[in-house]
């Protein structure tokens, strides 16, 4: 006898994972064709850290800024051309009249002309003492004034550059000897009231012109001075 045995079925519902999602694979660096795009990715707290660090140098910058500020403003720019050296050339003067034996001259030819230095020189290298004082010109140039008691034609001769006597100049009322070479420095010389004047300098003749009738004028103001040896 055939016996037939019905065996149930069992319906059994497997979980089917979900796919994770994968980063499309089409998708390329730029800068290096065929290789997958890396997108860059800073962490929360680094980003924090980073934002900190740029907001502290702003502020210590600024705090710079604020400490040199007042400063700045205490000291405010010069409105000057320049920096203008305080040479009082009268008062130098005076003081070197006692070891001079005379009184040195101490032109005024105006306020555009400018005393950079006014000295006395012992003259030990030259065996001749003179006084000397340098201007700078309207013109920004410059003339330098030498006068002595103890003039020879050798010293002469070195102050002018061995310049050649090319004329005469009128100026402040006396005759002043012009030495000129055509190039360089020209030279103006006054023998007045026992001494010797050379005004020298690569300034014009008649920025030389103005500064010698100044010269004259100091001469017949100024008192004599006790004769001494330097």
């Amino acid at each position: 006898m055939l016996r037939i045995r019905d065996y149930g079925r069992v319906s059994e519902k497997q979980d089917t994972p979900v796919a994770e999602s994968v980063p499309d694979a089409t998708a390329t660096d730029p800068q290096n064709p065929g290789q997958p795009a890396v997108k860059p990715v800073i962490a929360a707290k680094a980003a924090k850290r980073a934002n900190a660090s740029v907001i502290g140098m702003v502020i210590a910058l600024l705090v710079c800024v604020l400490a040199f500020l007042p400063i700045v403003l205490m000291n405010p720019t010069p409105k000057s051309d320049g920096y203008r050296a305080d040479i009082d050339v009268a008062a130098i003067a005076a003081n070197a009249k006692d070891v001079a034996g005379f009184t040195p001259v101490a032109p005024e030819p105006g306020d555009t002309f400018r005393p950079n230095y006014a000295r006395w020189e012992s003259g030990s290298a030259s065996g001749v003492p003179t006084w000397e004082v340098g201007f700078l010109t309207p013109k920004e140039s410059f003339i330098g004034l030498v006068q002595t008691r103890k003039a020879n034609p050798t010293w002469l001769l070195q102050q002018t550059n061995n310049a050649p006597v090319t004329g005469k100049r009128n100026a402040g009322g006396r005759e002043w000897e012009l030495r000129d070479a055509g190039k360089g420095n020209r030279s103006l010389v006054l023998e007045y009231k026992g001494t010797t004047i050379i005004l020298s300098g690569p300034a014009g003749i008649d920025e030389l012109s103005t500064l010698a009738a100044a010269v004259v004028k100091s001469a017949d103001t100024v008192s004599p001075a006790p004769s001494s040896t330097p």
